[in-house]
């Protein structure tokens, strides 16, 4: 195994389009798991941690350029109020050494359905920046996933960054695991609310091939905070709007059975939490986290 050390971002670009077989490491949390554990082999590991820019982030009007390798601990710690969802996310990932090391490029890159920080990107709305000596392209983060591991990064690409809105309204975050701690979830649910575009947003996890939206509970739900003025009026959320949302929201589940779940439990853990994520959410929305410009 070769280990390739390249000390700018163009000489990393350059050393991946020489070796499109690379596989990237920063914090190494997944890819030194997979390693030790000989699931994993490569001929050339491209090590990143020299490239100051992946560490650090921008703060524009409307949205957060995430360097890659952000470390979960300080988008806890610095970036709450900006990125909730992932915040929240970031609280549930693993240990202290992992959230001091870990990062949301290496869990893009890693693309697992189970990896912690997919829910809350879907229901931002994260957009993924992807640079090759080709050039940059952005790909939205639900075009992002496409298998079980798999993602949409061509073989001579890296990221550089994820592209989150800020957020204007409530956002939150849930997870069953079968511990409370370094426990890889069994399945996750996150809910942001968008009061601007009068919209919510979905992100489910470790139910499917791919994290997913569930794109008919958001429609659903968006349509009837729309039509019973609830976004003027703070008023709650009808408990029959609440139950058909958390029932769409697990029929946009395909899960499986394995020794963490079944796809049955799966299903009805991803309704409540559903539901309970819509009440934190809205109840806050109510107690005055609504954006100004939108009020």
């Amino acid at each position: 195994m070769e280990f390739l050390r390249p000390g700018s971002w163009e000489e990393a670009l350059a050393a991946k389009a020489e070796h499109p077989e690379a596989v990237p490491i920063a914090g190494g949390t997944d890819v030194m798991v997979e390693i030790n554990f000989d699931q994993r082999r490569p001929d050339h590991l491209l090590d990143l941690t020299r490239i100051g820019d992946l560490y650090e982030w921008e703060t524009g009007e409307d949205e957060i350029r995430l360097g890659a390798s952000v470390p979960y601990a300080r988008i806890m710690e610095e970036l709450r109020a900006e990125l909730p969802g992932l915040a929240l996310a970031a609280h549930t990932v693993g240990s202290p050494q992992i959230r001091n090391r870990g990062s949301v490029g290496g869990n893009l890159g890693a693309a697992s359905p189970a990896g912690d920080s997919h829910p809350p990107l879907l229901a931002a709305g994260a957009r993924v920046e992807a640079e090759s000596v080709r050039g940059t392209r952005l790909i939205p983060a639900e075009e992002f996933y496409t298998g079980v591991k798999r993602n949409a990064l061509a073989p001579d690409e890296l990221i550089r960054a994820v592209r989150i809105a800020r957020a204007d309204g409530p956002q939150q975050f849930s997870k069953v695991g079968t511990r409370n701690a370094m426990v890889i979830a069994v399945c996750a649910f996150s809910l942001a609310l968008h009061p601007r575009s009068r919209t919510v947003r979905t992100g489910i996890g470790s139910a499917a091939p791919t994290p997913v939206r569930a794109r008919a509970a958001e429609d659903f739900l968006s349509a009837a905070l729309e039509e019973g003025g609830c976004w003027e009026s703070g008023r709650p959320v009808p408990p029959s709007a609440a139950r058909r949302f958390a029932e769409l929201a697990a029929g946009a589940c395909n899960p499986i059975d394995d020794v963490r779940g079944s796809a049955r439990y799966r299903r009805h853990a991803v309704a409540v939490m559903a539901r309970r994520t819509l009440g934190w959410t809205w109840d806050a929305y109510r107690a005055g986290g609504r954006d100004s410009r939108c009020a």
